[in-house]
């Protein structure tokens, strides 16, 4: 018994910064996409896929992958010819909610702001860019 507690603590703390951690996983290019599309509602791969509109399917899957191993979606196969595969957030993804849109509010209050900072530094860093603040 006392191995399966070892290995149990050592799947756990795997990447030994929980932030980053989890960070890591949501904060990608697709992640918070996803889940703010699967909130409240079900859906499969091909509507998915739409929604997003700019994503690969093999992006696709493997955040779904990632998203399904971490907790926060749900995939339901149905045994049906052609399979039917069908996604919606589960109660970690549904917790994680709130905070994800709280970082949105913030993100499109403070955008343009960010925008300025970011074009007032490169005329610093490069004066005369087409990127600087006019």
């Amino acid at each position: 018994m006392k191995e399966t507690d070892s290995q149990a603590t050592a799947t756990e703390f795997e990447q030994p910064c929980p932030i980053r951690d989890v960070l890591d996983r949501i904060g990608d290019q697709w992640s918070l996409l996803i889940l703010e599309a699967l909130e409240g509602r079900t859906l499969r791969f091909s509507e998915l896929l739409r929604e997003l509109g700019d994503i690969s399917k093999q992006m696709l899957s493997k955040t779904l992958k990632h998203l399904e191993q971490d907790g926060y979606i749900q995939r339901t196969v149905y045994p049906e010819v052609p399979p039917r595969v069908e996604y919606n957030l589960d109660d970690l993804g549904k917790s994680f909610l709130v905070p994800m849109k709280q970082l949105v509010t913030w993100a499109a209050v403070n955008h343009r702001a960010i925008c300025n900072a970011r074009a007032m530094h490169t005329e610093k860093s490069n004066p005369g860019s087409p990127y600087a603040p006019r």
